[in-house]
């Protein structure tokens, strides 16, 4: 009987667990403010049961690149930089490494990831391998879909959400050469690192380096810190600056 490595290679990784990192989106999901209300039309029936030409149902689907789960290219904050046609199925894979950061975020709704963080992580688990995406484990998303929840908003309006610094980032990017970066929060840098910017430097300097981030990922305590595999996918559109994203992991 022939044998077919790719097939029982499959049929090992499924005895893992497979754990779903993307929320679910429908027409009430929230959005950034700054997009223009009624640009998220889901499902919209362009052509119905019933017609005798063809007996089936068709939609339309009406979204921003940046809703829900979603995976950012460099030409969303750099000009002239590499957009979504310039990435392919190899770019989409990565070992995956969750830096628990989600007791300071019940401390410090504004708490920012550190470098002595990512080296207590180093010291339990080993180096971060080349070419992976590190994840910050907040359990921000248990906070979806409530915006405001999200954003961390307080009486005077001002945003609370935990997030990157700008020398974690360097230390992941510079010194242990990951290939990507995610978050359970809206925006890469920390409440407090933006405020005291004025800007998403956090954001803009990893899409300035070349390279891609997944925004608004969920279940990240449901993933094992160090082994697992993260695997990304997304509508082949071109031209975009970011697209909502389907993402999972396989985890011990």
């Amino acid at each position: 009987m022939a044998e077919y490595k790719l097939w029982d290679a499959l049929k090992e990784a499924k005895k893992y667990k497979w754990v779903e990192l993307s929320h679910s989106l429908n027409n009430e999901s929230p959005y950034w403010s700054g997009i223009p209300e009624g640009s998220v039309e889901l499902g919209t029936t362009v052509w119905d049961w019933g017609k005798p030409e063809l007996e089936c149902l068709i939609q339309t689907f009406k979204f921003p690149g940046q809703f829900g789960t979603h995976i950012d290219f460099p030409g969303h904050f750099v000009r002239g930089r590499a957009l979504s046609e310039q990435y392919d199925v190899h770019d989409l894979i990565f070992p995956l490494v969750v830096i628990d950061i989600s007791e300071q975020a019940k401390q410090d709704p504004r708490y920012t990831v550190t470098v002595d963080d990512i080296r207590a992580y180093e010291a339990q688990y080993g180096e971060i391998p080349e070419g992976a995406l590190v994840a910050l484990r907040s359990d921000w998303y248990k906070k979806w879909p409530d915006i405001d929840a999200l954003s961390g908003i307080d009486a005077d309006g001002h945003e609370n959400a935990p997030g990157w610094s700008l020398e974690a980032l360097k230390y992941i990017y510079e010194v242990r050469h990951a290939a990507a970066n995610g978050h359970e929060t809206l925006d890469t840098d920390s409440s407090a690192v933006a405020e005291a910017e004025g800007d998403l430097a956090c954001e803009r300097y990893v899409l300035d380096q070349g390279k891609l981030q997944v925004e608004v990922l969920a279940n990240l305590d449901q993933v094992q810190p160090a082994g697992a595999v993260v695997l990304i996918s997304y509508p082949r559109i071109e031209g975009a600056t970011g697209l909502p994203a389907r993402v999972w992991a396989i985890t011990e």
